[in-house]
């Protein structure tokens, strides 16, 4: 069976957030934690307010020596937003996709299963931001709080494709990363980028 590859560089143009809970244990922690209120008996329980926010935080995956890194499943996923998108528009390429999940699913692969962003500077910093939303009980306002990467950050992988016509979707797909990016608070504008080819074996 032929598989053909694409390697990309893209470069963060704004800064990218974590999309990971910081508590791997966060459906455990959270069902206990309705448990104990429900326990009328149950004593107030102190608060470490820095551990709890540190839970509370979205984070990047990291390499057994530490470095943040995208899941290929993440870069999947991103292709599917941006063709549900491009769908949309006439004259791309994406818009003649009827059944573009199944073929992302099922043709399209990213090569490694954990893909480094080397980080500008080195420091990965926090970004909070208020969220706000409708509930039965009224309007809430909650903060959100994530890990974030800055701009001029990159990250490179290999796309394998199982039809060659279908790198050229690819390319459609991360070009929209410019307008729409990746990762937490993406319809804010974060985590949007611009990509490179930096190998082609089939040209």
């Amino acid at each position: 069976m032929e598989l053909f590859e694409k390697t990309y560089r893209i470069t963060f143009t704004d800064e990218i957030l974590g999309t990971m809970p910081g508590d791997r244990e966060i459906f455990k922690n959270f069902v206990a934690g309705k448990a104990e209120t429900m326990n009328e008996e149950a004593e107030a329980i102190p608060i470490d307010v820095e551990d709890e926010l540190e839970k509370g935080t979205t984070v990047f995956p990291r390499t057994a020596d530490g470095q943040p890194f995208i899941y290929d499943y993440q870069l999947r996923g991103y292709f599917k937003e941006a063709c549900k998108f491009l769908k949309k528009v006439t004259g791309t390429k994406s818009s003649k996709e009827k059944a573009y999940k199944q073929k992302i699913d099922g043709m399209i692969f990213v090569k490694d299963r954990q893909n480094v962003i080397s980080v500008k500077g080195g420091q990965i910093g926090i970004c909070e931001r208020p969220l706000r939303a409708s509930t039965p009980q009224g309007d809430r306002v909650a903060l959100s709080r994530s890990e974030s990467i800055p701009e001029g950050s990159t990250a490179t992988f290999t796309v394998r494709c199982l039809v060659r016509a279908d790198l050229e979707l690819i390319d459609e797909w991360l070009e929209y990363g410019s307008l729409h990016g990746t990762g937490q608070w993406r319809n804010g504008g974060k985590g949007r980028f611009l990509y490179e080819v930096i190998d082609d074996t089939n040209a």
